[in-house]
């Protein structure tokens, strides 16, 4: 699997599922039970690296004002929707967090911005096509730390001025 099969089974989940996460997870375990178990692992290794390649301080500070804060747990979640909302917001969001006050049509705390089940559609897939757990994906882990300079999550004068336009969609 390319990264253009791979934004393409993302893009067409998201569409089906009209924008609902869990129901977009479901509908990707569908998808990737049609595939053999490679093809399955090889999409898995495309979301584990736009995952890791999303931790970054920059980021985080987007997902604590979308999420009027964000823990570790939330903020993981929050990349697994991030991915989950095609190649252009997740690139745009990853280049520019403050983009994403642009790249967002809507959003609703209450469903966006937590893609906790997206994070297991391919292990859920292998499992069910093999009866087995899925092997190391053989890719670097993820940083231990989030990437870039850290932000000062609990300021608002910092987030405000680090990222005037979410700020000011969002929390303005």
């Amino acid at each position: 699997m390319d990264e253009t099969e791979f934004w393409e089974l993302v893009d067409a989940t998201r569409e089906a599922a009209e924008g609902d996460p869990e129901e977009q997870a479901d509908l990707l375990v569908d998808r990737l039970l049609a595939l053999d178990p490679e093809m399955v692992l090889d999409f898995a290794r495309h979301f584990e690296a736009r995952f890791n390649r999303a931790y970054t301080w920059d980021l985080w500070g987007a997902a604590w004002i979308l999420l009027d804060g964000a823990s570790d747990d939330a903020f993981d979640f929050f990349r697994c929707w991030l991915i989950g909302q095609g190649r252009e917001v997740y690139e745009g969001g990853v280049h520019d967090p403050d983009s994403l006050a642009d790249l967002l049509a809507d959003f609703d705390e209450e469903i966006d911005g937590d893609g906790e089940e997206l994070g297991y559609a391919a292990d859920e897939a292998y499992e069910q096509l093999t009866g087995t757990v899925a092997p190391d994906l053989g890719i670097p882990p993820g940083a231990s730390e989030p990437l870039g300079a850290p932000v000062d999550l609990e300021s608002d004068r910092v987030l405000s001025e680090r990222y005037p336009k979410l700020w000011e969609r969002f929390r303005g």
